[in-house]
């Protein structure tokens, strides 16, 4: 085998170190593609968080709600939705009404009309047959708006029947004359005195028998109350 010359010796070396040198540059490249934003590759990590947040559903507002004080004194127009009456209601009876006109404090609507009360009877008085008027009266204890439901303080609705003196009166008054004609034909003026006293007496008889005015209200009556205490609210 023959020797290698000291200048061959050294060519070689070179020759090699040099291809171990290309050999490290081409491990540092990657072998994969460059990602371009118009090419096939992955889309920019800012690109891809702006396509999410367009795609996520958006969460419903949430209403903002607000608590509104109405002031007492305020008058609460209504319709009944409960008939009511002197002769056929009775003490703690439940009595329900629906708003006629909704309430506004500062132009802003805290009970729309239609809204529901409820109450009960507090006190019941018939007719009586010589004396005293009949009577029914009640009173709304809390108001719903929606699905929320509130304690209320309200004034009494009363209601009385009229009185019946001047009917009473006429029925007296029909009853002496007719006993004073007949009276008068049987005994003359003497009679016509004797008639008109036992006739009077009639009159009376028939007033003591029988009942004055009855108090009657019927669903759809329009009545009015008012608070009597501030009634706070949440409205949105």
């Amino acid at each position: 085998m023959a020797r290698m010359t000291p200048m061959a010796r050294m060519t070689g070396q070179l020759i090699y170190a040099a291809l171990v040198a290309g050999a490290c540059v081409g491990c540092g490249k990657s072998t994969e593609p460059a990602a371009t934003a118009g090419g096939d590759g992955a889309a920019p990590a800012g690109v891809a968080a702006g396509a999410a947040a367009e795609s996520a559903p958006q969460a419903p507002a949430v209403p903002v709600v607000r608590e509104v004080s109405i002031p007492d004194g305020t008058a609460l127009r209504l319709d009944l939705a409960t008939p009511v009456a002197s002769d056929t209601s009775n003490v703690e009876d439940v009595v329900r009404a629906t708003l006629r006109a909704a309430v506004t404090v500062n132009g802003t609507t805290v009970l729309p009309a239609g809204a529901e009360l409820s109450g009960i009877v507090t006190d019941v008085e018939r007719s009586g047959r010589v004396k005293g008027r009949a009577r029914v009266a009640y009173r709304f204890t809390s108001v719903r708006n929606g699905a929320d439901r509130y304690t209320i303080q309200t004034a009494p609705i009363v209601h009385e029947a009229q009185g019946t003196k001047r009917e009473d009166a006429k029925k007296i008054g029909i009853g002496a004359g007719i006993g004073a004609a007949v009276g008068a034909v049987i005994g003359g003026g003497d009679g016509a005195a004797k008639g008109a006293a036992i006739g009077g007496a009639g009159g009376t008889g028939v007033v003591l028998s029988t009942r004055g005015k009855e108090v009657r209200l019927g669903a759809g009556a329009n009545v009015t109350t008012h608070l009597t205490a501030p009634l706070k609210v949440q409205v949105e």
